[in-house]
C-alpha cells in the first residue's frame, strides 16, 4: 500500500496517532488534514484552498492522509489504495479529547496548523456527541457503496484499541 486514507468515527478516536505509527512502519509521509484546514487562531481555510492542497498531495505516488472532512472525501478516496477506518465507542473518544486537551494546554499539536493552540469548548463537545451516531451510519453505508463501485480498494475497519495495535504489529 502506497496511498492510504486514515479516517475515523470522531475526534479522539486516534486517527493522528495511528497514522503517525503507520507512517513510521511503512516509511510513508503522513499528511494531517487539520494542518491544512485550520489557519492561525482556528480560522477555517477557504474550501478551494483546502481542496486544492489535497489535490496536490494525491498526485504523489506515496502518502498517508489522515482526517475526515467529508466534503473532500472523494478527492482522497479516488486515489487511495486503502481506507483505514477507526471506530471506538463515543465515551472513549470523549475521554481522549479531554485527555488530549489536558495534556496539550497552551501547546500546538504536531498535527495542527500553526497558531492553533489546543482548545476545548462546548461547541466541540456538542459536535462530537451529535455527529457520532449519524456519522457511524453514514460511514458504513458509504463503505458498502464504495465496495460496489471500487472493489479493488481495500477497506479496513478497526473497532477496538486492540485491533489497531494488532494491525500495526502485523504489518511491521
Amino acid at each position: 500500500m502506497n496511498r492510504i486514507m486514515v479516517i475515523g468515527i470522531s475526534p479522539g478516536v486516534g486517527k493522528s496517532t495511528f497514522a503517525r505509527r503507520l507512517g513510521n512502519i511503512l516509511n510513508l509521509k503522513v499528511y494531517h488534514l487539520d494542518a491544512y484546514y485550520w489557519k492561525p487562531n482556528w480560522i477555517e481555510a477557504p474550501y478551494e484552498e483546502f481542496a486544492n492542497a489535497q489535490k496536490e498531495i494525491v498526485k504523489k505516488s506515496q502518502w498517508i492522509i489522515e482526517g475526515n472532512y467529508n466534503k473532500t472525501f472523494d478527492i482522497r478516496a479516488e486515489h487511495a489504495e486503502a481506507i483505514i477506518y477507526l471506530e471506538l465507542p463515543l465515551r472513549v473518544c470523549l475521554y481522549r479529547v479531554v485527555k488530549r486537551w489536558l495534556t496539550n494546554i497552551g501547546k500546538k499539536r504536531p498535527d495542527m496548523g500553526d497558531g492553533c493552540t489546543e482548545k476545548l469548548d462546548w461547541p466541540f463537545i456538542k459536535f462530537i456527541c451529535t455527529t457520532y451516531y449519524p456519522r457511524k451510519k453514514k460511514m458504513h453505508q458509504r463503505f458498502q457503496d464504495f465496495q460496489r463501485i471500487a472493489p479493488e480498494k481495500e477497506i479496513i475497519i478497526l473497532n477496538t484499541k486492540k485491533d489497531m495495535k494488532q494491525y500495526l504489529e502485523e504489518i511491521n
